[in-house]
């Protein structure tokens, strides 16, 4: 396996492992989460009243996994491009898909909202022109498996492409490529700090797309969260997390809140995803991201492997395929034979 398909392999398969940790825990406050399962250390199930999650067994994804591969395969079908009627279709086929299965795990809240309002015929480019959620966050990973993050105003092309239907904001351009260009530096060999430092460039400048809705800047939250828990044990980090950083599903929140977990696991992509599991809130989107970013950086062969084994045949997940086909793309946007 070349460097490059390990590192992106990471990335997906991270995000699905930190999605899974975090499956149980999400809507559940952090003192909850200490109750019940006193620490998070592995998979577990659901419990029967989880508002979005009951009945799931333990190691099935949700909705930040699902969304991605959809978005990797429509970037894939495309040759590059999402067309924005096609991926409100798929979203809405989706969701469609989880009611006839009787689950829970359904469109967030921004998403619902814009694709609703294409139904009625408003255009996809105005669709989007309030959501300020982590949707476009949770799913964008592969955008950065497909695409060098240079130069950042063709990449930011692509990152909006991913968003317009129902995040075309400010707020929620900006955490998406944050995310987004954490993983294109991660899969191209980068370091933990040099993804932290494309990560905060990208949302800079993602911030300048889309409709400005007011909101606290990602990039500037993810910098001051980091230095929030940066050398804290652990619970006096996940604490602060809540308490200050906040674990929600506005972008300003689980975005930087992904950054700080990130910190604290030094870019360990299972110590990430478990630390985001025992947060509580949003718990499986900040998983999702930080593992996303970390398994870009230390690559699929640093995840546990029995986990993803669980991984994959609790969700019948393979991803190797996709994988490799945008990695074909993005090395023929540069130029590089694969």
């Amino acid at each position: 396996m070349t460097g490059q398909l390990d590192r992106a392999l990471g990335a997906y398969y991270g995000l699905a492992l930190g999605d899974a940790l975090g499956m149980p825990t999400q809507m559940m406050s952090r003192e909850e989460v200490v109750r019940v399962y006193g620490t998070v250390s592995g998979f577990e199930p659901a419990l029967p009243d989880n508002p979005v999650s009951a009945g799931m067994p333990a190691g099935s994804v949700t909705d930040d996994t699902d969304q991605a591969v959809i978005v990797g395969r429509l970037i894939d079908e495309g040759d590059g491009r999402i067309d924005p009627l096609r991926f409100a279709g798929e979203l809405l086929a989706w969701e469609a898909e989880m009611k006839a299965k009787g689950s829970f795990d359904l469109l967030g809240p921004s998403t619902k909202a814009a694709l609703d309002a294409v139904a009625r015929g408003v255009p996809p480019e105005e669709a989007g022109r309030y959501g300020s959620t982590n949707g476009a966050a949770m799913r964008v990973t592969p955008v950065g498996i497909a695409f060098p993050a240079a130069p950042t105003a063709d990449f930011l092309d692509r990152v909006v492409e991913s968003c317009q239907v129902t995040h075309d904001t400010t707020v929620g351009i900006g955490g998406a490529a944050a995310v987004a260009a954490a993983v294109s530096t991660g899969v191209a060999g980068g370091t933990l700090d040099e993804v932290v430092a494309a990560a905060v460039t990208a949302a800079r400048a993602g911030a300048g797309r889309g409709h400005w809705i007011a909101g606290a800047g990602i990039a500037s939250r993810i910098e001051w969260a980091r230095a929030l828990v940066r050398d804290l044990p652990d619970a006096a980090a996940l604490d602060r997390i809540v308490d200050l950083v906040g674990t929600s599903v506005a972008s300003q929140e689980s975005v930087p809140a992904a950054f700080a977990v990130l910190t604290v696991a030094e870019g360990d992509p299972w110590r990430a995803a478990l630390l985001a599991a025992n947060l509580g809130g949003d718990s499986d989107t900040i998983g999702a991201i930080a593992g996303a970013v970390a398994g870009s950086v230390t690559g699929y062969a640093a995840l546990p492997a029995e986990a993803v084994t669980t991984l994959r045949t609790v969700n019948d997940l393979e991803l190797e395929p996709l994988v490799t086909r945008l990695l074909t793309l993005r090395n023929a946007v540069r130029g590089v034979e694969c």
